[in-house]
């Protein structure tokens, strides 16, 4: 800890400005009791959701010793190693877990001035340092009591207490009106794609070329009554070669399959892809090439396992296996990425098919049952042309949005840091030193 601190600060441990550090109660949760039993989980979200935290299997006969009250300060000694939360308020009765140790500030001590130090970046590292080495981390009580902290006048920790609570109210504000971008840009681009295939997106591109529309319903494409006059109802099969990948080698991490220069695409790959396939994880070998198949550029990719009904385009020749079907699109007949654009609109209805257990699939039957509105060859390079226009316009804005999350991100360790630095709020010379609090309250 650095003595470059303010005139009046000091540096001290937290065990010195609390009272003595205490592990919780040990017994096993049970989900009727007397007495809500208070865990890890239950704090590491940033604040407790009380409805679900489980009862006491067994209530302590000193039941007061280990019951939770407005102020404490809990930390997690293992597993989510160093989370902590102060309880705000405590709506029932409640003890708090052995994994948990417990500190309460001492009097002119302010709880939330101990309750932002423990968020800050130098107490992370000092959780870093004392789990180093370690095979399991944890940290003991001794160890948190023995944790160096900066510490302020009262009246100052008081002024940082206020000063923090108004900026981190800010920045969570901020942080919600960023995730709404993010829900509003995923919605934008479904409504895109279910425009594209129900004829909307081309309505005026039709009327000025001569093409009729209809009337249209709202429902997703796999299930339009309607499309319009110039469309065609066909079955998925008959928009180019459909088949399932190969992988016959069993087991199908047998070494000698990889390592090789043939790019071998997986179903994770295919749903991270965001529709092109520009990346993957594993190569073939010659070996894993003559058990598979090396399917051309431009094929589209829909997974029939595990991410069900996820696609994508190559934009590289590759192999996958028998848990993604392929199609190579008859350029005659079809644009590749509008039946993808299509596949991407369906996703839901076609994963209803897949059975209710814990390996989910769909058979490649249900893809050959699949209709696709079609419109004419040239309506389709249209709405490809249009669909790019209009996701390059939400990946501009994506981008500013990943740059602002960014900063925000950057924000609450900053503001954190100086506070502890004694730079967010100014010093008063008439506030009582730490080093004469510290004295006083230690009698």
């Amino acid at each position: 800890m650095s003595n470059d601190l303010p005139r009046g600060w000091m540096t001290t441990t937290l065990g010195t400005i609390s009272s003595k550090p205490q592990y919780g109660w040990t017994c096993r949760a049970a989900n009727v009791g007397q007495i809500k039993y208070v865990r890890t989980t239950d704090i590491s979200n940033g604040k407790i959701d009380w409805p679900s935290v489980p009862y006491c299997e067994e209530v302590p006969e000193d039941i007061e010793k280990y019951r939770v009250k407005s102020n404490d300060i809990l930390v997690s000694r293992a597993g989510s190693v160093g989370v902590s939360l102060r309880i705000k308020d405590v709506p029932c009765d409640a003890v708090f877990a052995s994994y948990l140790i417990r500190f309460n500030a001492l009097d002119s001590i302010e709880p939330k001035y101990i309750e932002a130090f423990l968020k800050s970046d130098g107490y992370w590292r000092s959780i870093s340092d004392f789990t180093a080495g370690i095979a399991v981390p944890n940290v003991n009580a001794s160890k948190l009591a023995s944790l160096e902290l900066p510490l302020a006048p009262f009246n100052e920790q008081r002024r940082i207490v206020l000063k923090l609570e108004k900026l981190l109210n800010k920045i969570e504000s901020s942080q919600k009106r960023l995730t709404k971008v993010k829900i509003i840009l995923k919605r934008f681009r479904q409504s895109v794609l279910a425009a594209a295939c129900s004829g909307r997106l081309t309505a005026d591109w039709r009327e000025e070329s001569g093409g009729v529309s209809s009337k249209f319903n709202n429902n997703s494409a796999v299930n339009l009554l309607d499309i319009p006059d110039t469309w065609i109802w066909t079955k998925l099969p008959r928009t180019g070669e459909m088949s399932r990948g190969r992988s016959r080698h069993r087991p199908r991490n047998e070494p000698s399959l990889f390592g090789g220069q043939y790019p071998f695409i997986q179903t994770g790959d295919i749903a991270q892809s965001g529709g092109r396939i520009t990346s993957h994880k594993q190569n073939y070998s010659e070996t894993g090439l003559t058990q598979s198949r090396l399917w051309p550029k431009g094929t589209i990719c829909i997974t029939i396992a595990a991410n069900i009904a996820e696609s994508a385009i190559l934009t590289y020749p590759a192999c996958f296996p028998d848990s993604v079907v392929g199609i190579i699109a008859n350029p005659k007949i079809c644009v590749a990425e509008y039946i993808e654009y299509f596949i991407r609109v369906a996703k839901a209805d076609l994963a209803m098919f897949a059975p209710a257990t814990a390996q989910k699939n769909i058979n490649i039957a249900i893809l050959n049952e699949v209709s696709v509105p079609l419109p004419p060859l040239p309506e389709q390079q249209e709405i490809v042309r249009r669909v790019r226009s209009l996701f390059k316009l939400a990946d501009k804005i994506e981008a500013r949005y990943t740059k602002a999350q960014a900063q925000v991100d950057k924000l609450t360790p900053s503001i954190l840091s100086k506070a502890f630095r004694g730079e967010l709020v100014p010093q008063d010379p008439n506030d009582e030193p730490a080093e004469e609090l510290l004295r006083r309250i230690k009698g």
